[in-house]
């Protein structure tokens, strides 16, 4: 079952699973529409304290950063797992 089913299941699970974490990091900052604690909510708080919408530039920046890792490491995990193909 290990060397014949798992490698199997990786290499047809992973895409999908990957494609499935980076949309619930988006869908996170949707959820800022529902007032709930996220990284937007907290750049809201310090735009209206502080007046300065660079602060929303910052969770761009960090919404675009910890995507690309993830993408990163999915795609290296889909080249690793497509040597059984």
């Amino acid at each position: 079952m290990r060397k014949i089913i798992l490698p199997q299941m990786f290499k047809r699970v992973l895409p999908p699973l990957a494609n499935e974490t980076i949309n619930l990091l988006k869908d996170t900052s949707l959820v800022y529409v529902l007032a709930m604690n996220d990284i937007l909510r907290i750049t809201k708080s310090i735009v209206q304290r502080d007046f300065d919408i660079s602060a929303f530039l910052v969770a761009a920046l960090f919404y675009l950063i910890f995507t690309f890792i993830l993408t990163n490491i999915f795609n290296y995990l889909e080249r690793r797992f497509a040597v059984y193909e």
